[in-house]
């Protein structure tokens, strides 16, 4: 099991919740994103403790292979490692945007798309995020809404509290909005059409670069009633809060002693702390200890983990099966 050097990103929006949260030291200010285990090229992550620290994931997937990443994944995606995990710190509303999906990335950028999820781990009163159209809207309808900067009146805005869950398809056009604290779990890619930044200047003066046009086509426009993720709220079980093509996550709400059985499964494990504390142990009795903010990498050939949390742990797993 691998824990991995935290990579922060210092955003015009960010705040400074991250550090706290953590428990970390920074004099870091404006931290919008906690980077916990990325492949993306340029932001690498790095292994932080034990006879591996200082290599790369990169490095670790080529070395390993199908035992870190399964045999089917390792297939699929050989040594980029595929998902990118983060958390967010909104002081102010991010952008909105959109993520264009796979057959569009590639064609345009020669990558993959992005769909990620959002677990809000805390909100500030009165915070809130967007996701999905409010009601049926035309492309033309889009881009004079944009023009007009009247973008935010067509879209679903949400009051959020901990514990909300949004699954955010590729072509869904959100935003996460200010005073929310969010773990976002997503396809590993930083490809992000930007549509509008309420005028917003950075440090310079300058306008943010918009890519209107480029949404445009990326967008899916069907309206549903409604985006959140509904789910059991369950202590002590697995709670599955989403089952996609590209990762499957689920909740672990311990204050009891637990058992993840792995033995059926050819997909690494993401485990990400969002509360409380705890210690996984694997089958081959290699331990890590885990505190909120912190997230973990368990390799594929991983047969069993045992957990247990100090009084109470909130856990994020994830996998591609």
């Amino acid at each position: 099991m691998y824990k991995f050097i935290p990579i922060l990103k210092s955003m015009l929006w960010g705040g400074d919740k991250i550090v706290a949260y953590k428990q970390i030291v920074s004099s870091q200010r404006q931290i919008g994103e906690s980077w916990e285990l990325s492949g993306v090229e340029g932001a690498m992550s790095v292994v932080a403790e034990g006879p591996d620290a200082g290599m790369t994931l990169t490095e670790l997937l080529a070395r390993d292979g199908a035992a870190l990443l399964g045999a089917r994944n390792f297939e699929r995606f050989g040594c980029r490692f595929p998902l990118l995990v983060k958390f967010i710190d909104a002081r102010l509303d991010l952008s909105i945007q959109v993520h264009p999906g796979d057959e569009l990335a590639r064609k345009r950028h020669n990558t993959n798309g992005k769909s990620e999820m959002w677990y809000v781990v805390a909100a500030d009163e009165g915070a809130h995020l967007r996701s999905g159209f409010a009601r049926t809207t035309t492309p033309e309808q889009y881009a004079a809404s944009v023009a007009d900067d009247t973008i935010c009146d067509l879209l679903t805005d949400y009051p959020i509290a901990p514990g909300d869950v949004f699954y955010l398809p590729a072509g869904r056009i959100h935003s996460i909005g200010a005073g929310s604290l969010v773990a976002e779990i997503q396809q590993t890619s930083d490809l992000t059409y930007r549509i509008y930044d309420f005028n917003r200047r950075d440090a310079d003066g300058n306008l943010r670069q918009l890519h209107t046009e480029l949404a445009r086509e990326a967008i899916d426009y069907t309206v549903l009633p409604d985006y959140r993720t509904r789910y059991e709220r369950a202590t002590n079980r697995e709670v599955e809060l989403v089952a996609s093509p590209h990762f499957r996550t689920s909740l672990l709400d311990l204050t009891a002693p637990f058992a993840l059985d792995l033995a059926a499964s050819d997909s690494f494990l993401i485990a990400v702390c969002v509360e409380g504390r705890g210690t996984l142990v694997d089958d081959r009795g290699r331990r890590v200890a885990l505190h909120q903010g912190e997230t973990t990498l368990v390799p594929a050939s991983t047969r069993r983990l045992e957990i247990t949390s100090e009084n109470s742990m909130k856990l994020l797993t994830s996998r591609i099966d």
